[in-house]
């Protein structure tokens, strides 16, 4: 009888184990396809050729330059080396800075770092995100301390102020929203007022606003349901091609920083989700 409790304690132990480990494992997954393909951390934070091309030998080792209004910022070192990176970060540093924009030393992050669209994020996502970036390989590689002109609060979303549950995530318009939201696509497609505050009540997804890299310069696309202006007039395929194939309606090439590379392992039902959330947008001209 000894023998036979011993031995399911043994047993249940073992599931138990496996089934962290499978969890664990399952964190990581979520968040490498979340970090590589809807949040497009890499467009930002690794390191770009002349021609905007990722060095993937550098990844995430920190990237892109912001010299605009009111900063000027380069794009931060998130592996996990110690010295130039997010090595010493906790886990608990890391999601304060994803939820608040605020940095372990209690300083906060640049405006271009998109948090205020991470408020919306699942606590599963924001673990996920944790998890995948603890197993990218430490680069070192220091980048330029930032230089704040004058503060600049960070823009929110409308309605993504608060964590989303893994229940609202099945209907497919709420997930549509969650989607185009944790993908700050509303940060570049809707245009910027005084003070470097973006026009979220009143101009959401109008476009044109100017995204300065090493391309030169691309002004957004409208992508609200405008049929003149925006994609009103455009099919469900064509806004997915715009998506994953940087591909317009007119057969047009779309340039960076659009993600579109990093869209295209994004899934089918994330695709529809967010076309059907996009669709949404009220026209503006």
């Amino acid at each position: 009888m000894i023998r036979f409790i011993v031995a399911c304690a043994g047993f249940v132990a073992a599931t138990g184990f496996a089934h962290a480990a499978d969890s664990k494992a399952n964190l990581v997954k979520r968040g490498d396809y979340l970090v590589n393909t809807v949040l497009t951390c890499g467009n930002c934070h690794t390191p770009k050729t002349a021609k905007g091309a990722d060095i993937m030998a550098k990844a995430f080792s920190g990237g892109l330059r912001f010299n605009e209004p009111p900063f000027d910022v380069t794009a931060a070192n998130i592996t996990p080396d110690k010295e130039t990176g997010i090595g010493t970060w906790s886990d608990a540093d890391i999601k304060k800075l994803l939820r608040t924009g605020i940095r372990p030393n209690g300083e906060p992050i640049a405006a271009v770092m998109p948090t205020g669209f991470y408020d919306i994020m699942t606590e599963r996502d924001l673990n996920s995100i944790v998890a995948y970036l603890h197993t990218l390989k430490p680069i070192k590689n220091k980048v330029p301390d930032p230089i704040y002109k004058f503060p600049a609060p960070r823009t929110e979303v409308p309605g993504g102020d608060k964590p989303y549950t893994e229940a609202m995530l099945k209907d497919k318009l709420k997930k549509g929203f969650y989607l185009v939201t944790i993908a700050h696509c509303l940060e570049c497609h809707t245009p910027m007022g005084p003070k470097g505050i973006r026009l979220m009540k009143t101009r959401l997804g109008a476009g044109g606003f100017p995204l300065e890299g090493p391309w030169g310069v691309t002004v957004s696309k409208n992508i609200t349901s405008s049929k003149t202006k925006g994609i009103g007039s455009w099919t469900d395929a064509e806004i997915k091609r715009a998506i994953t194939h940087g591909i317009d309606k007119d057969g047009k090439h779309l340039r960076p920083p659009m993600g579109f590379a990093y869209y295209a392992k994004m899934t089918p039902g994330d695709l529809d989700a967010i076309v059907a959330f996009i669709r949404t947008l009220p026209p503006k001209e």
